[in-house]
């Protein structure tokens, strides 16, 4: 019985053992180098929208604060705020 529960115990290690160096092979190549640089620029992009999507929130604020026009017009890249505004 004692034998049986050591094999047991053996076998799982083996399992889990084997899974890991499959895991860690199929990181090592081009597959895994893909995957890993597409997170890596995933997470950029999403960085830097969300460091845009601030720095828009914050000037709103400040032009609020300061009592700039926040006139928006539409550019040729899109709506873009009117830096020659008049303060009140």
């Amino acid at each position: 019985m004692n034998r049986i529960i050591w094999m047991g115990i053996g076998v799982a290690i083996g399992v889990i053992a084997f899974r890991k160096i499959t895991e860690a092979q199929s990181a090592l190549g081009p597959e895994g180098l893909n995957r890993a640089v597409g997170r890596l620029a995933d997470g950029v992009y999403d960085f830097a929208d969300a460091v845009r999507e601030g720095m828009g929130e914050r000037e709103a604020e400040l032009r609020s604060a300061l009592g700039i026009d926040t006139t928006i017009e539409a550019g040729t890249g899109g709506l873009v705020g009117r830096r020659d505004a008049v303060r009140r």
